[in-house]
């Protein structure tokens, strides 16, 4: 086996997840949105209230990074904090009326990048992806199948709810 055929396999992982970030970067700068707030904006329409603690483990970032998204998105009007009831020091991040309007544009911004990304592929193919790349990212992250299968599930039952909103 030639040397760069050892490499072929995580060579062609990188330059695919490099692509989509791309992609989904260009459409997310025309409603205003930089890389990463996208992420922060859809962990809060699943769960709003987090911590910005929570948020930065949600998303396997370090805090301090966390809170520069959140000021950020705060003054654009799309995020609000609230301090916690049970420890004023705590604050709280929610979804501004803003914020959900854009969350729209973010999720169009999503399919369409998915869409591009996945042309070509049948169903069978996609739903196969989406199984291998849950197992590559529980093999990375050091989690079990069983914990990379949850989220592969969620995302599933948040694409047929959002085939069903869109009917």
């Amino acid at each position: 086996m030639a040397k760069a055929d050892k490499t072929a396999t995580m060579t062609r992982l990188h330059s695919a997840a490099r692509l989509a970030r791309t992609a989904l970067a260009s459409r997310l700068l025309a409603h205003g949105f930089y890389a990463g707030q996208d992420q922060i904006m859809l962990a809060l329409d699943r769960h709003d209230g987090l911590t910005p603690g929570q948020l930065a483990a949600r998303l396997g970032v370090r805090p301090p990074t966390i809170t520069k998204t959140i000021n950020r998105l705060q003054a654009q009007g799309f995020l609000e904090k609230r301090a916690s009831e049970e420890d004023a020091r705590q604050a709280h991040i929610s979804l501004t009326d803003a914020g959900r309007d854009a969350i729209r544009a973010i999720e169009k911004s999503v399919r369409k990048t998915e869409k591009q990304a996945l042309k070509g592929l049948d169903k069978k193919e996609q739903k196969q992806l989406h199984k291998l790349l849950a197992r590559i990212e529980a093999n990375l992250s050091g989690n079990s199948e069983a914990e990379a299968a949850e989220p592969a599930e969620a995302a599933e039952e948040s694409e047929a709810e959002a085939e069903t909103n869109r009917a």
